[in-house]
C-alpha cells in the first residue's frame, strides 16, 4: 500500500507501508546506529518522534522478548530504506512489520533515508507525518495544525503513574544488609538502567516524574537516579524544583534528560540542538582524564555551560561538536551525563559511570 512521509516544509517522500495502516505525526529525527532497532523503538525518549535510521536494512534479526526497553513501542512512526520480513535469529518470536502493526505504529519503507537525513542536517529537525493511502496535500494541511514537539510535555505521557519495585533476575553479589536503596525518577527510563543498578547490589524502586522532594524522602533512599526521557527540559520546572530540594541531602545521578534537569537545578539553561545526537557511535571525552569513550546517545537538547554556577564543572564534552556531555558538582554528591551509559543499543564502554555512582552513594551512606 502506498505511504508518504510528509515534512513540515512541504517535502514529500513516497514509499510503501509496512506497519499499521494509519497516520501519525511527530518530530522527524535520524539515528546512526547500525543495530538495535528494537531498543530504539521501545525507548521512551523517542515518544512523539518519527525515527529514521541511517542504516539501510532493518528487521533482519527479528524481535526478541529480552530486547524491549519499555513495555511498548514508543516511537510515533518508523521510516526505513528497506525492511526484512523473514528474520534470522534463534530468539526471534516475530518480525518487525508484525511488531509495529500489533502496536498500531505506522512505518514506511522504500524511501531515500539518506536524502531525509541530509534534509534534517541542513534544515534541522522538523515536524512530519506518515500517511498511508492518504493524499500528501491532505496530511500536510493536518500537519501544519499539529502542535510542535517542543510545546508538549512528553514526559507525562511515558512516566509511570505509580511507584513500583523492579524485580530483577540479575545475579546479586552483595549481601542483603549491604544493598543500597535507589529511587529512579521515571522521565522515560529504559529497563537497562534498572538492570545495571541491580547488578551492582541495589534495590531499585521507580517513582513518577511528578513526585515531590518530600514524597521521595519519605521512601528513605540512599541515592536518586534521574532517568532519560523525551521532550524539552524547559517544560519540567516541577522536576527541577524537586531536584533542587534534594541536592546535598541525597546523592544524585542524572542520565540524558536527567542531566538537563540536574543542570537546570544548578542554575543552567538549556537550548535545542539543530538536529540532535542520536546513535551508538558518538565520541565523548572525560575532561578529568582526557580519555575518549564511544557512547550511545539520544537527545535533542543541551546545557549551556556558561550558565552553570561556579560550583559545577563540565566533566564530559562531545568530540563532534563540543557540547556538554556531563557535569559534576565540586563538593556535593551529584553528577550526570548526557549520553546513555546503559547503552541498549550501543557500546558498553560507559558502564563505569554506574560504578562511580554506586561508590558515591556508599561513601555518602
Amino acid at each position: 500500500m502506498e505511504a508518504y512521509l510528509v515534512l513540515h516544509d512541504g517535502s514529500v517522500y513516497k514509499g510503501v507501508s509496512f506497519g499499521a495502516k494509519t497516520k501519525t505525526f511527530g518530530e522527524v529525527v535520524f539515528n546512526t546506529s547500525m543495530t538495535g532497532y528494537q531498543e530504539m523503538l521501545t525507548d521512551p525518549s523517542y515518544s512523539g518522534q518519527i525515527v529514521v535510521p541511517t542504516y539501510p536494512l532493518m528487521g533482519n534479526y527479528g524481535i526478541k522478548a529480552a530486547s524491549n526497553e519499555s513495555k511498548q513501542v514508543q516511537v510515533a512512526g518508523f521510516v526505513v530504506r528497506q525492511f526484512c520480513d523473514q528474520p534470522s535469529h534463534k530468539e526471534s518470536y516475530t518480525s518487525l512489520p508484525e511488531f509495529l502493526s500489533e502496536q498500531n505504529i505506522p512505518a514506511i519503507s522504500e524511501v531515500d533515508t539518506r536524502s531525509i537525513t541530509r534534509k534534517i542536517r541542513t534544515s534541522g529537525v522538523m515536524m512530519g507525518a506518515i500517511a498511508v493511502d492518504i493524499d500528501p496535500d491532505e496530511i500536510l494541511s493536518e500537519l501544519r495544525q499539529f502542535p510542535p514537539y517542543d510545546e508538549i510535555d512528553h514526559v507525562r505521557n511515558v512516566s509511570t503513574p505509580s511507584v513500583f519495585k523492579w524485580n530483577s533476575s540479575e545475579k546479586q553479589t552483595v549481601e542483603e544488609d549491604q544493598k543500597l536503596k535507589i529511587l529512579v525518577s521515571d522521565f522515560g527510563l529504559k529497563y537497562n538502567i534498572l538492570r545495571m543498578l541491580c547488578e551492582r547490589g541495589c534495590d531499585v524502586e521507580v517513582f513518577p516524574s511528578t513526585y515531590s522532594a518530600e514524597d521521595i524522602i519519605a521512601h528513605n533512599p540512599d541515592g536518586i537516579m534521574l532517568s532519560p526521557g523525551p521532550g524539552d527540559p524547559e517544560l519540567l520546572d516541577h522536576a527541577v524544583e524537586t531536584t533542587k530540594s534534594l541536592l546535598g541531602r541525597i546523592p544524585i545521578m542524572g542520565i540524558c534528560l536527567g542531566n538537563q534537569v540536574l543542570g537546570r537545578a544548578f542554575g543552567g539553561k538549556t537550548y535545542k540542538l539543530k538536529f540532535g545526537h542520536r546513535g551508538s557511535n558518538h565520541p565523548v571525552m572525560d575532561t578529568t582524564t582526557n580519555r575518549i569513550y564511544i557512547t550511545s546517545q539520544n537527545h535533542g537538547y543541551s546545557i549551556d555551560p556558561d550558565t552553570l554556577n561556579s560550583q559545577v564543572f563540565v566533566s564530559h564534552i562531545s568530540m563532534n561538536d563540543g557540547t556538554v556531555e556531563g557535569i559534576r558538582h565540586k563538593s556535593l554528591p551529584a553528577l550526570s551525563i548526557q549520553y546513555h551509559s546503559e547503552a541498549s543499543p550501543g557500546p558498553i564502554d560507559n558502564e563505569y559511570i554506574f560504578d562511580e555512582f554506586v561508590e558515591m552513594v556508599r561513601e555518602n551512606k
